[in-house]
């Protein structure tokens, strides 16, 4: 299984003429997406949708079928969503998303993250002792709802992306609402699991509760008449009801209730913009990987594949004990330097150009000896770093993600999210609101003052994993869409899966299946059940202390182009996903 002898390292692969830096915000060539078929002819990729429920896909699939672009699906996926797997994301919570236009080659990123509203401040999570709130007091709170940003973000795609009219996007959701779906199996799992801050709010449980003191169950039938009539008004007068009138005023006065109320106003919901640019593109091997800028999780999934690429982890294949062990030692890595210097670039000098520097990284990685574990890493300092105080974040994984290829080629990667459980477990117009601002550091400031990168500001947007990712090939051809939800967790599912479709040329599916590994400080975290007893005998014979767990929270669900232009899609199987490809 592991040979000492055979354990040194390989230079990296000439990079291909494509790049234009070791990483930097680029633009790709403008390569035709469609590929040329045996008999001359060019076939298209799409239409298909992979979504975590198979109601929410084939809303988006509809869109799809009526001349819908990539963009049109991702607003119906996401409006069906909020009702099929509320536990997760909504239109009460925030997003990120990369669409990849097939005639330009033009890739870009919106960024929905939710805001702190205008009065918060380093006092947002601490009580008044001074001290940090605990998650559970602060999860339910209405200080922990951030501004709404996902369905700002997908309006502003839409106007730059749409073919179908806005009001055309929200029939299935509506009518889901209205006459009812059947409760699906993660939903009522999550409504029966363990107790949980959220499950106590009185939303939650008028929502869901059966009438005889307890829950739906899966396979009952559940309405929501509020949510449609929300999504009527919605569809017919765009975003500005979230900025102005009944619901806007709703979303103010349910996050103004105690206890722990926000001081969040209208003035908050009309201010807030989503932002628009390049992605932030780099190399890895042979392929170029595009992810959205800070602060996504995505130039932290970069910095682990820099890193991975001083190892030979393609030749060594998925079955050898190294590949994974260095896979730990990146990603100790990759989270020590995170959580020291990551938050929102806008309020913060994040040193990304120094973490990706070619130098930086080959430093970080001659710490790692394939075979021998490594103490927790330390955070290193990367050119331009500053003195920042290590980030105290409590980062759950209520989160998905979804990919959509139309009938053009044009693509949409999008992770969304409303943080926790059920976000908060408050409700306004049908649909829970996020509980987002509780990504930041409750303990921002030291005592003398040096404060962490991801400290509560106003106007901030808090720290995300979320890395929603496209892959392209040597001549710009989009090869593969992928991301997961998973909190933090996030940067090491989407690591697995790039590294087992581009190192190991495993489908899609079998690289989501591929056992994950969360390796942050001292805590590893292995898939007991799907990874081979005698790799993680060779794990811990080479000193790594393994947590050994049944189960992660992941949920990746991606595509990977075939050979013929088509593209085969995968799923989480520890969720409920499907692909939708008519």
């Amino acid at each position: 299984m592991f040979s000492q002898k055979s354990a040194s390292r390989r230079q990296p692969v000439k990079r291909p003429r494509l790049i234009l830096a070791t990483v930097a915000v680029i633009g790709l060539v403008s390569i035709p997406f469609a590929v040329a078929a045996k008999d001359g002819a060019t076939r298209p990729a799409g239409p298909v949708v992979v979504a975590a429920e198979p109601e929410a896909a084939r809303a988006g699939m509809n869109v799809l079928k009526r001349g819908g672009s990539a963009v049109d699906a991702a607003v119906a996926v996401q409006a069906a969503l909020s009702l099929l797997e509320p536990q997760s994301s909504g239109i009460g919570g925030g997003a990120f998303l990369l669409h990849y236009d097939a005639g330009s080659g033009k890739v870009t990123a919106y960024n929905g993250r939710e805001k702190a509203p205008a009065s918060a401040d380093g006092r947002l999570l601490t009580g008044d002792d001074g001290k940090p709130l605990s998650f559970a007091t602060a999860v339910a709170s209405g200080r922990a709802t951030g501004i709404p940003g996902a369905m700002f973000m997908l309006e502003k795609a839409h106007r730059d992306h749409g073919r179908l009219p806005w009001k055309t996007l929200f029939s299935d959701s509506i009518e889901m609402a209205e006459k009812g779906f059947h409760v699906p199996p993660r939903l009522g799992r999550a409504l029966h699991a363990g107790p949980f801050p959220q499950k106590n709010t009185p939303d939650l449980r008028s929502y869901f509760g059966n009438g005889k003191g307890g829950f739906v169950r899966t396979g009952d039938i559940l309405k929501n008449p509020t949510y449609a009539r929300t999504l009527r008004d919605i569809a017919a007068k765009g975003m500005v009801v979230f900025r102005e009138g009944p619901l806007a005023q709703a979303i103010v006065d349910k996050v103004g209730e105690g206890p722990l109320p926000s001081g969040m106003t209208l003035s908050d919901l009309q201010s807030y913009q989503p932002m628009v640019g390049d992605a932030v593109c780099g190399p890895y091997r042979v392929h170029i990987v595009c992810v959205p800028p800070l602060p996504s999780g995505g130039p932290s999934v970069l910095q682990g594949l820099r890193i991975l690429e001083h190892f030979p982890i393609d030749e060594w294949g998925r079955d050898d004990a190294r590949s994974w062990a260095v896979l730990i030692e990146a990603l100790r890595l990759v989270y020590a330097d995170r959580d020291q210097y990551v938050g929102d670039p806008a309020f913060v000098d994040v040193p990304v150009a120094g973490m990706l520097d070619a130098d930086y990284i080959a430093s970080r990685a001659a710490t790692v000896t394939p075979g021998t574990a490594s103490a927790p890493p330390k955070p290193g300092k990367p050119p331009g770093a500053p003195d920042r105080l290590q980030d105290k974040s409590h980062e759950p994984g209520g989160t998905t993600h979804f990919v959509v290829i139309d009938a053009s080629g044009d693509a949409v990667s999008m992770t969304t999210t409303v943080e926790s459980l059920f976000g908060t477990g408050r409700m306004v117009g049908g649909f829970f609101l996020n509980n987002q601002l509780t990504d930041f550091s409750f303990s921002p400031v030291t005592a003398d003052g040096l404060k962490a990168a991801n400290a509560v500001e106003p106007g901030k947007r808090p720290r995300s994993a979320m890395s929603p990712i496209m892959v392209f090939d040597q001549t710009g051809g989009l090869r593969a869409l992928v991301g997961s939800p998973g909190g933090p967790a996030i940067i090491s599912y989407n690591l697995k899966a790039l590294v087992g479709v581009l190192d190991w040329h495993l489908s899609m599916q079998d690289a989501i299946d591929l056992p994950n590994v969360v390796a942050r400080g001292d805590s590893i975290r292995v898939e007991a059940r799907r990874m081979d007893a005698a790799i993680r005998s060779s794990l811990t014979a080479m000193g790594y202390a393994l947590t050994e767990v049944q189960g992660e929270e992941s949920g990746l669900n991606g595509l990977l182009r075939e050979a013929d232009g088509s593209f085969d899609g995968g799923v989480d199987p520890r969720r409920n996903g499907v692909v939708v490809d008519r």
